[in-house]
């Protein structure tokens, strides 16, 4: 029974927690871990309860009868996120439906037979020049022999299939709207177990799809098949069971959401509220509200917020109240009972932003949380969630509930199919983290994200992450083998800098506006990407290899421990940027150069520029110094010659660009293996010389 169902689930959300919450540490979610919500806590039932109660009260939840997704097997309503298309081999069956008191048919195509059972109407488009004389005139509905009226519609599409559809009001959304336009009947041919009910005929009792053979089989020995086309189209299975939904028409609790769509349609108009990216979400987000729909809310189910309505046992009045009421509030009668249903999942979630700050309650943690700043969550559910928080947002705060909306893509295989059981291709993150460690499945996802696109992962691409990881831990491992205690801040050395120590810096300086900027407009793929450029390209590639010199041959204590005071700035910096995407390794290493009170890298303030380490004239020359370098390790890596084979070099072209080199000599001798360095005029070509310009 329900108490012992619901007495089970609870016990079974006691013995999954702590495993969802260890999942969330493991790949290294920054939450405030004391303030864990769910959805069935007391605190958060009690918003619902309000909530259900304000707008009944306000006319904004009616019970009534509309189109909804049904579940045949769970024998419950769903909602629209709960259903998922997917495209299956089909027909199109092409009957003809007799005009009463004339020789002629009209033509009609469906890909659901059964439905015709329970046809109101046939529609032709009022401007369709081939019907117009049909408009107005009675059809004989096969097999139930009922007289149904031709009417004009503008849904009707002239292009598709015969040009004339069946209208089944009670069993397709679009015939239910068209329906109500006309006045149409409703007749419900369904059970809730999918079988035929009594309005089917000679049909009741029968399973939907054997009904539906039957039904072809008889329209064909009436004459009345025409033809059977093969049609591919898109069919909704119930994410659940998998079994084919029905559209059907029931009695259900709805919120009335045109009205209370209007101020989240208006702040995203205006930018109070903006999506990222933007041509992707305001599109789809406008699509959605611009044609919302009345949200069906009751579920027949045990679990979840059951509906706070009591009706009286003596004269059917609706109690709407938090609790079981004493007595009628019509009658004074003492017998109530409680509505069976339960609230949909989301009516809880879309409350999210401040029931779980204690609302209704006046509470200190809503005044400074409400509304707060950033949302991240998947394009999905842009209507099914995010629009519906905006909508309560508005309506029960008076404010927008975030300013920002970070729509993410979906993780899919390496072939771009959504991951499932069923077909045994996913990736467990969990599996990845103890192969690859967190940080490199942060650093892998991240990376691979573009602008909200989803992502086509497989296990391999992980090494990267991996790869990037034991770079960076190598880097600080040279450092600190280095190191003998904490070096001071660069500014006690500036008179010490050298070229490469104002490049790297000048470098540094770029990439924190960089990453910053990309931050701020949600770019994060983009802002790992100036990061690993920066610090895998420059810094390790190039800026630790030049201090080498200055650490091992030089005799001035002085050059060391500018070299060492910068390399460690660079370090411990670059792990600051670095932190939001790898938190672990960035930790770790952060903790190592830390020379303030703060005890984490997460109370460190974020990087900003220094404006007086800015030298772009030192930035041109070590690009002029690299280049060259990088041309001559080419050519030695194409001809195979050893890097212990020393080269001579020969320069000509821009004199001050020959000048850069030549003041900076010692630069090209150590990393590119040169041993000499000699101008030439620009007509003179030396024997037996590779050239690269």
């Amino acid at each position: 029974g329900r108490e012992k169902f619901v007495e089970r689930v609870w016990q079974w959300k006691y013995e999954q927690r702590d495993r969802i919450l260890s999942q969330l540490k493991k790949i290294g979610a920054s939450c405030d871990w004391e303030r864990e919500r769910f959805t069935l806590d007391e605190g958060l039932s009690n918003a619902v309860k309000e909530v259900f109660i304000r707008l009944y009260k306000k006319g904004s939840i009616y019970r009534g009868t509309y189109i909804i997704n049904w579940c045949p097997r769970c024998t419950t309503a769903l909602s629209d996120e709960e259903v998922d298309h997917d495209d299956v081999d089909g027909h199109f069956w092409h009957f003809n439906y007799p005009i009463k008191g004339e020789r002629a048919y009209v033509e009609i195509a469906t890909t659901r037979p059964e439905t015709m059972l329970g046809d109101t109407a046939v529609a032709v488009h009022p401007e369709d020049e081939r019907f117009q004389h049909l408009i107005g005139k009675t059809v004989v509905l096969p097999l139930m022999n009922r007289e149904i009226p031709v009417i004009a519609d503008r849904y009707v599409d002239m292009e598709f299939g015969t040009g004339i559809i069946k209208v089944t009001p009670a069993h397709d959304p679009n015939d239910y709207e068209l329906g109500k336009r006309h006045n149409l009947p409703e007749i419900n041919i369904l059970n809730n177990d999918g079988t035929l009910n009594e309005n089917a005929g000679s049909y009741e009792g029968m399973d939907r799809f054997t009904a539906r053979k039957k039904i072809i089989d008889d329209m064909n020995a009436e004459g009345l098949l025409l033809q059977t086309e093969n049609h591919v189209h898109s069919v909704g299975h119930c994410q659940r069971c998998a079994t084919v939904v029905e559209p059907i028409i029931s009695t259900q609790w709805f919120v009335k959401m045109k009205k209370l769509s209007e101020p989240a349609i208006a702040a995203i108009k205006n930018g109070d509220i903006k999506l990222h990216p933007n041509n992707r979400g305001y599109k789809n987000y406008m699509n959605w509200m611009d044609n919302v729909r009345d949200w069906c809310i009751s579920r027949q189910l045990w679990w979840g917020h059951r509906i706070p309505v009591y009706y009286c046992e003596n004269c059917g009045h609706e109690n709407v109240e938090p609790d079981l009421p004493e007595s009628c509030s019509k009658c004074g009668h003492h017998k109530l009972r409680q509505d069976e249903d339960v609230l949909d999942t989301w009516f809880s979630s879309w409350l999210w932003p401040f029931s779980t700050m204690g609302w209704p309650e006046n509470t200190p943690e809503l005044e400074y949380f409400c509304p707060t700043d950033v949302l991240v969550t998947a394009q999905d559910i842009l209507f099914f969630w995010v629009a519906r928080m905006i909508i309560a947002g508005y309506e029960f705060m008076g404010n927008k509930p975030f300013s920002d909306v970070v729509l993410t893509g979906i993780v899919r295989d390496e072939i771009g199919r959504k991951m499932s059981k069923s077909l045994g291709n996913g990736i467990d993150p969990l599996d990845m983290v103890d192969q690859y460690g967190a940080d490199a499945v942060r650093y892998t996802l991240t990376r691979l994200t573009s602008d909200g696109q989803d992502i086509n992962l497989s296990e391999h691409m992980l090494e990267v992450g991996r790869n990037f990881a034991n770079k960076i831990w190598n880097a600080f491992r040279f450092l600190s083998l280095n190191i003998d205690k904490l070096p001071d801040f660069p500014e006690v050395y500036q008179n010490n800098f050298n070229l490469a120590d104002r490049w790297i810096l000048s470098r540094l300086q770029q990439t924190i506006n960089a990453i910053t900027e990309k931050m701020e407009i949600f770019r994060q793929s983009e802002a790992m990407e100036e990061f690993y450029q920066f610090f895998w390209g420059e810094y390790c590639a190039w800026y630790l290899e030049l201090i080498k010199e200055r650490l091992y041959r030089s005799e001035n204590a002085k050059e060391r421990e500018t070299a060492l005071s910068i390399a460690s700035y660079v370090m411990k910096t670059s792990m600051e940027l670095l932190h939001p995407f790898m938190p672990f390794i960035s930790e770790e290493i952060w903790q190592f150069f830390k020379l303030g009170k703060e005890e984490s890298v997460t109370q460190s303030n974020w990087p900003v520029a220094n404006k007086n380490w800015s030298w772009t004239e030192d930035i041109r020359k070590m690009e002029i110094i690299q280049n060259v370098i990088t041309s001559i390790r080419t050519i030695r890596a194409e001809m195979n010659v050893a890097p212990s084979r020393k080269a001579e070099l020969f320069l000509k072209g821009i004199d001050s660009d020959i000048d850069i080199l030549e003041e900076n000599k010692s630069i090209i001798f150590n990393l590119a293996g040169i041993e000499r360095i000699r101008r030439v005029a620009e007509k003179e070509t030396p024997d037996k010389c590779v050239s690269a310009v």
